[in-house]
């Protein structure tokens, strides 16, 4: 279709003020050679507002009762949501295959708690919950304590992501066994199983959003995938940091393959696996004192008040995600 020729034009002024707005919402980063690209994407809503500049729109953005609202509306306009089914298989086969199988063998407590960042419509975390229903099955996992959360910015996709229906698109690189966690609807699409569905939470999040971010439980593993490379650099790192925070130690990051922590962090291991090349936090060194007993040779212990949290920090509950959607 043709533009619509009485669209105003973006002035750069116009262009600088809104591209740090919307960096300051949610990170989201234009070059000065996205300027047509941001007026393309926002001229219609300026058509729905029946406003003449883009002036007029950053004012409105910034200032009135209902921005939250339009901002929201934004970001669905700038970001791309093309996801699939078992999207790069060979690190979710490292995933399954590798890392569940080392957390397996070192965890005590049964639980464990995956994070898709950035999940768009949803595909992601349901692969991952086909990946642990599967495994489920056998002796090792069976009895586990599993979350799965998925976030975005975008109330649209998470929108599509609850409701579970899928095209055949979605499907191009899912194996046909996988196929009976879905049932036939109208319009040709595929709707997710309600089992599936009950491992899975949804939420908006912003990923710059620290404070929010912090409310939620330690993760063993953090998918974020395709996702930071929307983000200037200082963005990147604010991420990157919020992820290494809230993983557990020896905790894995696993990002898209065009992604990487160079030049934003120094804190991760890159772990070499068979199927893939991932990121893990260290784990927790406990350092040793020399301690000297009288009467005897120093002997070396480890200083267990470094690690060992106090009473009260115990018994301190976690908020769960399904609190915080509630409180959302």
């Amino acid at each position: 279709m043709f533009e619509n020729i009485n669209t105003p034009e973006m002035s750069v002024e116009e262009f600088e003020l809104l591209g740090k707005l919307i960096y300051d919402h949610c990170g989201l980063f234009f070059q000065e050679d996205k300027i047509y690209f941001l007026r393309k994407r926002l001229s219609k809503r300026l058509e729905f507002h029946q406003m003449t500049s883009y002036r007029d729109y950053h004012m409105f953005l910034k200032y009135d009762p209902k921005a939250d609202e339009e901002l929201a509306v934004v970001v669905d306009l700038l970001t791309t949501n093309e996801t699939y089914f078992f999207r790069e298989n060979y690190q979710l086969k490292a995933f399954s295959e590798e890392i569940l199988e080392e957390i397996a063998s070192k965890k005590t407590d049964k639980k464990l708690r995956v994070w898709s960042a950035g999940c768009s419509t949803g595909e992601e975390p349901y692969t991952i919950a086909i990946l642990l229903k599967k495994l489920m099955l056998r002796a090792k996992f069976r009895d586990w304590d599993v979350e799965i959360l998925g976030s975005d910015i975008s109330h649209r996709v998470l929108g599509v992501a609850r409701k579970g229906e899928y095209s055949a698109t979605s499907f191009r690189d899912m194996p046909e066994r996988y196929h009976s966690y879905f049932h036939d609807v109208d319009n040709n699409k595929k709707r997710v199983s309600d089992e599936l569905k009950s491992m899975v939470t949804f939420m908006h999040l912003n990923l710059l959003d620290t404070t929010r971010i912090g409310l939620l439980q330690e993760m063993d593993v953090i998918f974020c995938r395709n996702v930071i490379i929307y983000f200037d650099q200082a963005a990147k790192k604010t991420v990157i940091h919020n992820f290494f925070d809230l993983l557990k130690p020896e905790g894995y990051l696993l990002l898209g393959h065009s992604e990487s922590l160079m030049n934003l962090s120094t804190a991760f291991n890159l772990k070499h696996l068979k199927n893939d090349m991932v990121y893990q936090k260290p784990g927790i060194e406990i350092p040793e004192v020399s301690v000297e007993l009288p009467g005897a040779e120093k002997k070396t212990e480890p200083a267990l008040s470094k690690t060992v949290p106090d009473t009260d920090e115990q018994n301190k509950e976690s908020v769960t995600w399904s609190q915080i959607w509630k409180e959302k």
